[in-house]
């Protein structure tokens, strides 16, 4: 069975970093842009945005609010992607989402990816 599982959310003060993991079952991760998106609270089910991209020549992209912040990698030997979140801010509560391409396909808009975790939670007070 093809899926992702996400990781590593929890609740933390304003400030504190967080490292969020995705795994993959039944299908590689090393052969494919990877992506993390983020879902706030109250947005709708399809109102997600970028936080970061990773493709597969190893370019990073993260959304603006992102840069400076962040850090996407991947692990190919266990077929797993990490993103470090730095700084975090109440702003940044939302569902963590992440999201693996079609080989060959590449882009940042969710329709550029088939599959999707189920999210994790990152909560940040202040």
């Amino acid at each position: 069975q093809v899926r992702l599982v996400e990781s590593g959310g929890g609740s933390v003060q304003a400030g504190a970093s967080l490292r969020l993991s995705c795994t993959g079952f039944g299908f590689p991760l090393d052969d494919r842009d990877m992506g993390w998106y983020r879902r706030a609270p109250g947005n709708e089910y399809d109102e997600c945005e970028l936080v970061a991209s990773l493709s597969t020549d190893g370019t990073t992209h993260f959304a603006d609010s992102w840069k400076g912040r962040g850090t996407m990698s991947r692990d190919n030997g266990k077929d797993r992607v990490y993103l470090e979140l730095n700084s975090l801010k109440p702003e940044d509560t939302a569902m963590y989402f992440c999201a693996a391409a079609l080989r060959g396909v590449g882009g940042l808009s969710p329709q550029d990816y088939a599959y999707w975790g189920q999210g994790t939670q990152v909560t940040v007070s202040s």
